[in-house]
């Protein structure tokens, strides 16, 4: 390593390196999200450089925790490091040429996002042979009377978007804990979807090693196969969580031990718990995978909400610390097991359980918002939304900064949309001289936006509240995204968001095409050097002779 500026810089190898070793590291990209998507690391975590405020002591909670920081080609990393060494952080180093540089380095650039859960899903399937049925034989075995029943994996608000025709919605991580009460006969078909292919394929594995009799199956590429295949999707459903009986709840925690004993995942008491919390070596991860009404009735103190699907699904979204120590729990003995037993096959982290009992100190409402602010910006510039709108009627312009996909469904009548890493930029040629009015969807990230760009030469100031303010005052609201000025800089575009038909089909044979070449892809990184197979089930499905479908 060598030193660059106050900063060390690491080159791609010796970060290369590093990431095939056990200890502890965090890997911050501070790009736009959209920018991180077209091309990043495989174990790099998406944390805007303007968002570093409001998500960093929630992804990376010790202060100490070895940080390299990423960016495109190295040249925006000192600001970044400069922040997080105000912020407290003390082993901070830059990653020599960002991105492009890692790639020159002949390493391994990897798209989209959530890679590491997607590019697992796709390795889980090659291992352990994850049945699947393409869509038109599953809607032969529906059309002939066969008893199959289709279980939706994903949330429940991507659920009331789209899902199929009859379909449940039970997240990945509640099936073993459910699927009892919808499939109660062995001989029922189970079929696991989702809109691409990694929820439908852990979800079935998910059931297959809890050890269900029933035979299941992922449906291959999930809702994007369906509309390929020229069929409709419903939207608007809401189907309620079955809660599982006595007997079956039995059942379920039968196999959950079971699948703990092949995962090698133990529990700890209160003294475990008291000794690792206590351990500041250590990054500790405290999560309750329940539902979201589940945690906001009532949570262990200190503890963070992850629906345990969405852990699996996308482990960097919640943990952004590579090697760390991760405790999962939850109250009925399935949940967090199943969690726990995908978590330990990532081979990254060291997983353990939480034994609740009947907690008598619980917490009420919903995870608090952690920000960890820095002193060298000053104080909030705010205006409250009425007042917003009448300085908009005397020529301020009012900007969105927070997603480009919300501000396309519904912001402030007559405002634009300009990514925050271009705003200075952006607003000078655009609107020089005008007052600028800053908004995001609370109110949060717009406040610390401009404070940081409160200088003389720009006058900037945030809607308190921000657009759920400005709507809750009644004033007026616009939607389309004719007035966005930054492009797909600032989140992921996923193939749904595009109306036209012909362009929407083509990006979903596009990612298709990137999943399943996901593999190849790790075989290429090493990525796969830290997965663990366990001993699984043979699955009970057969398929229809070829003849037949």
């Amino acid at each position: 390593m060598s030193t660059s500026s106050n900063f060390r810089s690491v080159s791609p190898t010796a970060l290369r390196d590093a990431l095939l070793g056990p200890a502890e590291i965090a890997v911050i990209d501070v790009r736009e999200q959209g920018l991180f998507a077209r091309k990043s690391l495989l174990w790099g975590i998406s944390i805007p450089y303007f968002r570093l405020e409001l998500e960093i002591a929630r992804l990376v909670p010790r202060l100490d925790t070895p940080i390299v920081l990423v960016d495109a080609d190295g040249q925006t990393l000192q600001a970044a490091a400069e922040r997080l060494q105000r912020l407290a952080y003390t082993d901070i180093a830059l990653l020599e040429g960002g991105v492009d540089g890692w790639e020159a380095a002949g390493l391994e650039v990897f798209q989209d996002e959530n890679v590491p859960g997607k590019a697992f899903g796709e390795w889980i399937e090659e291992k352990a042979q994850t049945p699947h049925i393409d869509v038109r034989e599953l809607r032969r075995r529906i059309a002939s009377g066969e008893d199959v029943v289709i279980v939706d994996g994903r949330t429940p608000a991507e659920f009331k978007n789209f899902s199929l025709p009859g379909a449940f919605n039970v997240p990945n991580i509640e099936l073993p804990y459910r699927i009892r009460e919808l499939a109660p006969k062995p001989d029922t078909l189970v079929v696991v979807n989702c809109a691409g292919r990694t929820r439908s394929i852990v979800g079935a594995q998910t059931l297959i090693d809890a050890g269900i009799p029933n035979p299941v199956v992922a449906l291959e590429d999930g809702t994007m196969a369906w509309l390929l295949n020229g069929l409709q999707l419903e939207h608007g459903r809401v189907t309620e969580l079955p809660e599982p009986g006595a007997v079956h709840l039995t059942q379920a925690r039968a196999a959950a031990a079971d699948l703990l004993q092949r995962a090698g995942v133990s529990y700890v008491d209160d003294a475990g718990l008291a000794r690792l919390s206590a351990d500041t070596r250590r990054s500790l991860y405290l999560l309750d995978v329940r539902t979201e009404e589940e945690y906001v009735d009532g949570h262990l103190p200190g503890w963070w909400w992850v629906p345990g699907g969405q852990l699996v699904q996308g482990p960097d979204k919640h943990i952004g610390t590579r090697g760390a120590r991760v405790v999962l729990a939850d109250w009925d003995g399935v949940r967090a097991p199943a969690a726990a037993a995908w978590l330990a096959q990532f081979g990254v982290y060291d997983v353990h359980l939480y034994r609740t009992g009947t907690p008598a100190d619980l917490q009420l409402g919903p995870a608090p918002r952690l920000l960890r602010l820095d002193p060298a910006v000053g104080p909030t510039p705010w205006i409250a939304p009425a007042s917003a709108h009448g300085r908009q009627r005397d020529g301020a312009v009012i900007i969105d900064i927070d997603n480009s996909l919300q501000y396309r469904k519904q912001h402030p009548e007559g405002a634009w949309f300009i990514a925050p890493h271009r705003l200075r930029e952006l607003s000078a040629s655009k609107f020089p001289g005008k007052s600028i009015l800053l908004t995001s969807r609370d109110g949060v990230l717009a406040g610390r936006v401009a404070a940081a760009h409160r200088t003389g030469e720009l006058d900037v100031r945030a809607i308190q509240g921000g657009t759920e303010a400005w709507k809750r005052a009644g004033l007026p609201l616009g939607n389309g995204d004719q007035q966005r000025l930054t492009g797909e800089d600032d989140t992921r575009y996923g193939a749904y968001v595009y109306a036209e038909e012909a362009v929407r089909h083509q990006r979903f044979r596009e990612y298709l095409a990137w999943e399943h070449g996901l593999t190849a892809q790790l075989k290429r990184s090493g990525g796969e050097a830290h997965y663990r197979q366990i001993e699984r089930p043979a699955p009970v499905f057969e398929a229809a002779p070829a003849a037949t479908r």
